[in-house]
C-alpha cells in the first residue's frame, strides 16, 4: 500500500506541471487561462500560438510517460530471474503500478495544485502513458479518434469516443496488462477524460459545438 501511495503522489506531481501555462507565460507574456476556453491544454494554446500548442502537446504526453517510467524504476522493477510465481506476482504488481501512475498523472493534469486545481482534460497525458504500456490499444483509440474527427470534424467527439473504447481494446489486445487493479485504474482514467468533456457533450447535444477548422469566436472548441 505504501508503494501505491508513493506512486500516486509522484505521478500527480508529474502530471500537475502546467506546461501550456508555462510556455505561454514565458514566450508570450500571457495567461493562457484568459484566452479561448481558459484551458491549459494544447488546443487552447494552439489557438494563439500553434508552435507552442505542438510543444504543449508533446510535453503533456511526456508527463504521462515519465510518470510511468519513474513508477516502474522506483517501485516495480521486474527481476530478470527467479521462480515463475515470484516473477508473475512482480509483473502483475508492475502493471498495476503503471496504470495507477497514468491515472494520477491524468488527475494531476486535470487538477494541478499550482493553478488552484484548474487544469486540462488529460487526453495527451493519458496517451503518453498508455502508449508505453499498451501501444496497440492506444493506436486503435487514436485511429478511432482520427476517423471520428475526419468524418464529423468534432475534436471533442473523437476524444470522447477514443477514451471510451480504450479500456475494452486494452483488455482484448493486451491481456497481459489486464489485472483487476489495472482494469479499474484504466477505466477510471478514461471516465475522467470523458467527464472533463462535459461542456463539450452538452454543446454536442445542443448542436452548438464548434467544428475543427471552422472559426467561431463566440463558441468554444474542444481542447485537450
Amino acid at each position: 500500500m505504501r508503494d501505491y501511495v508513493a506512486v500516486a503522489l509522484i505521478a500527480y506531481l508529474c502530471g500537475s506541471i502546467p506546461f501550456g501555462y508555462i510556455l505561454v507565460r514565458l514566450f508570450r507574456g500571457q495567461d493562457v487561462r484568459a484566452t479561448g476556453s481558459g484551458n491549459i491544454g494544447a488546443t487552447n494554446v494552439a489557438r494563439t500560438a500553434p508552435g507552442l500548442g505542438i510543444a504543449t502537446l508533446i510535453l503533456d504526453a511526456a508527463k504521462g510517460l515519465i510518470a510511468v517510467l519513474l513508477s516502474v524504476f522506483l517501485f516495480a522493477r521486474i527481476p530478470a530471474t527467479g521462480q515463475q510465481a515470484e516473477y508473475l506476482a512482480t509483473y502483475q504488481h508492475a502493471v498495476s503500478v503503471e496504470t495507477l501512475a497514468i491515472l494520477f498523472a491524468v488527475v494531476g493534469h486535470m487538477f494541478p495544485v499550482w493553478l488552484r486545481f484548474r487544469g486540462g482534460k488529460g487526453v495527451a497525458t493519458a496517451v503518453g502513458g498508455f502508449l508505453f504500456i499498451s501501444p496497440f490499444a492506444t493506436l486503435i483509440s487514436f485511429c478511432v479518434f482520427a476517423l471520428v474527427v475526419g468524418l464529423s470534424r468534432f475534436v471533442s467527439l473523437g476524444s470522447i469516443i477514443g477514451a471510451a473504447i480504450f479500456p475494452l481494446s486494452a483488455s482484448l489486445i493486451d491481456p497481459s496488462y489486464s489485472t483487476p487493479a489495472s482494469r479499474i485504474f484504466t477505466l477510471i482514467a478514461s471516465l475522467l477524460v470523458i467527464a472533463k468533456h462535459h461542456a463539450n457533450i452538452r454543446r454536442l447535444l445542443n448542436g452548438t459545438e464548434n467544428r475543427f477548422g471552422k472559426k467561431k469566436p463566440e463558441q468554444i472548441m474542444a481542447e485537450d
